[in-house]
């Protein structure tokens, strides 16, 4: 891409997960961005992971390893230290690939009217393997509605200057649902762009947060989902019964149908794809 690169500033909280921190680094390091703004925050892990940490601080912005109060705590230190036009972070466990962060920042560069995008959700095996990439779809309207589950949070970047409009960080009282309660105030400021290429991967193994504590972290997201939804304006919510008037395989149906109705144009969900006779990135 020509053109000077934007600063692009991932984090990476990490507490005794040293059978793949090596791998998830090495997947935001070797692909030799230019213009990386790469923070390690470690929660005082005992397990060999500062060894890793340190025989890479070289290529580092910053990093630490001292207890913390949490996985919220740890991303919230890891931010401030941050200074990107581009943030996003990436989970110790989880991967980026040889090609998102040049993605990413094409994407910001031909689709300026984007402030935060998703790739494909791209799942991977406890070996690093991918064996799922799925288009899952959102905006404030099926969120509203109930279907909140799940962005995949390791796929998520967005711009500083709506990180800073939402607050400038995440909320401190989310215990589990830390992305969740970010992608909350997102959706009010913002539409969620949708591009289509995987730009994250997301590790199945059981050691991991989200699944030893699934319960926890679902209970939690009804509630903040609930607190949120009970702010709505009455015309959302109207908007909101339409888009969730059919369940399961009708309603994808029906929310196809709301989205190419011009009666429901408030029903979107923007598409960026890559052109490749103009070379370039669009909204479909």
């Amino acid at each position: 891409m020509s053109g000077a690169l934007p600063t692009i500033s991932i984090v990476t909280p990490s507490f005794n997960q040293v059978e793949y921190l090596t791998e998830t680094m090495s997947s935001v390091l070797d692909q030799q961005y230019p213009a990386l703004d790469y923070v390690v925050i470690d929660a005082g892990s005992n397990d060999g992971s500062v060894d890793i940490i340190r025989s890479q601080e070289s290529r580092l912005a910053y990093w630490v390893s001292e207890p913390d109060e949490g996985h919220t705590d740890g991303l919230n230190k890891g931010f401030v230290r941050t200074s990107g036009e581009i943030m996003g972070w990436v989970n110790s466990s989880d991967v980026q690939f040889p090609w998102t962060l040049r993605t990413v920042a094409e994407v910001f560069r031909d689709v300026p009217e984007a402030q935060w995008i998703m790739g494909l959700q791209t799942h991977l095996s406890r070996h690093g393997r991918p064996v799922a990439v799925r288009d899952g779809v959102w905006n404030r309207y099926d969120f509203l509605a109930g279907e909140y589950r799940w962005l995949q949070q390791e796929s998520v970047f967005w711009r500083r200057t709506l990180w800073e409009r939402a607050g400038g960080r995440i909320d401190p009282g989310a215990r589990y649902v830390c992305d969740f309660a970010l992608w909350l105030r997102f959706m009010e400021l913002e539409p969620l762009y949708h591009v289509q290429t995987p730009l994250g991967g997301y590790r199945h193994h059981d050691d991991r947060r989200g699944t030893t504590d699934e319960g926890a972290y679902s209970a939690e997201a009804r509630q903040s989902w609930e607190s949120w939804a009970a702010a709505a304006t009455p015309a959302d919510r109207r908007r909101a019964r339409i888009v969730g008037a059919l369940p399961g395989r009708a309603g994808r149906w029906w929310r196809k149908a709301l989205e190419g109705n011009p009666v429901t144009a408030w029903y979107r969900h923007p598409r960026v794809t890559f052109d490749l006779g103009g070379d370039r990135w669009m909204v479909a």
